[in-house]
């Protein structure tokens, strides 16, 4: 019998950008994404009615840059991200352009992957890497 650890993960209690500049994070993620922040002293800013994370997976950078550039180099021109979010979207071209408009620029825009996610990336303030989404068999759970 396989003895479970006690430190075994049981889902993902938080998760969040450790900011430097606190303005660009809170337009993004609480002007563009219309996440409905709550904030404490010292400028803290959460949430808990965002559903949790679906996924959760140690992207090997060579295949973040292969989804992002078509190499699996990442660019020496753009900052070599440390981490990755998804938001999923109901429509991805809509939420893309939306925030291009606010000045936000675009790895990939509206990309249909062979495994069915449409997906735009770009880099945010703090450096993540992260994705505007429709992915269908999260939805089915619905």
């Amino acid at each position: 019998m396989e003895k479970i650890p006690v430190t075994t993960a049981l889902f993902i209690a938080g998760f969040g950008p450790i900011v430097t500049e606190a303005q660009p994070s809170r337009d993004l993620y609480g002007r563009a994404f219309g996440i409905p922040f709550k904030e404490e002293n010292g400028g803290y800013l959460h949430t808990e009615s965002l559903n949790g994370a679906n996924s959760f997976a140690l992207w090997p950078l060579s295949h973040a840059s292969q989804s992002c550039f078509g190499t699996e180099s990442w660019p020496p021109d753009v900052p070599i991200p440390q981490a990755w979010i998804e938001f999923d979207v109901d429509d991805v071209e809509a939420a893309t352009a939306e925030l291009e408009s606010q000045g936000y620029r675009m790895l990939v825009t509206n990309r249909n992957e062979p495994w069915g996610q449409t997906v735009s990336r770009f880099i945010g303030p703090e450096g993540l890497l992260i994705g505007i989404t429709y992915t269908p068999w999260l939805r089915d759970k619905e």
